[in-house]
């Protein structure tokens, strides 16, 4: 067996995987827009307000506070999931790899302190 068979073997696998990516979400929207009902109605395309007709745009304005408050919890959110492989690998990495941990919070640190002085923090 040559290597261009390997290689060509790997790419029909991935090319599998990614037509059945494909095909089988289409498949289940095609069916699911073929057996579903459909009976057009005027009622069912307004906004529902708990029985109450509509009677002004649903959609609300957020600050922009409140996103970069979002984006900066999922930051350090997922920061903290790089600590746990850290943690429980400690043992057989050693010191070396707590002063790449060290270094790694205390830039954590830096970005906190940074957003505390511009105020990003501040939720009103």
């Amino acid at each position: 067996m040559d290597l261009w068979n390997v290689y060509q073997n790997n790419y029909l696998i991935v090319l599998a995987f990614l037509s059945l990516g494909i095909l089988l979400p289409v498949v289940a929207l095609f069916l699911g827009k073929l057996l579903r009902p459909y009976k057009p109605n005027e009622n069912k395309y307004t906004t529902y307000e708990s029985g109450i007709d509509p009677f002004h745009d649903s959609r609300v304005q957020f600050t922009v506070r409140y996103y970069m408050f979002a984006l900066l919890f999922v930051i350090f959110d997922v920061e903290t999931v790089f600590l746990y492989p850290w943690a429980v690998a400690y043992e057989k990495l050693g010191i070396f790899a707590l002063i790449e941990m060290l270094i790694f919070v205390f830039m954590l640190l830096i970005g906190l302190i940074y957003a505390w002085k511009k105020k990003v923090l501040k939720w009103t």
